[in-house]
């Protein structure tokens, strides 16, 4: 069974945006849409209000260092 995910795990959301959104540039995704794509995901049950500018750059960061690993291997 799939862990429920809240804004605290930003590396597990990174690895499922970067499967999701394989051609989006991390570092360019508005923080608004962001956090639509994370309070979208199935897996998510946080309260979509609880998101921080810190917590989304978190998932911005460790979204980035998924990408860099898979391209850079």
């Amino acid at each position: 069974m799939p862990k429920d995910l809240t804004w605290d795990d930003a590396d597990d959301i990174g690895i499922i945006l970067s499967e999701k959104h394989p051609d989006l540039n991390p570092l360019e995704v508005r923080f608004t849409d962001l956090h639509r794509y994370v309070t979208e995901l199935p897996e998510f049950k946080d309260d979509s209000k609880k998101s921080t500018e810190g917590k989304l750059e978190s998932i911005q960061m460790a979204w980035h260092a998924e990408v860099l690993d898979r391209t850079q291997g």
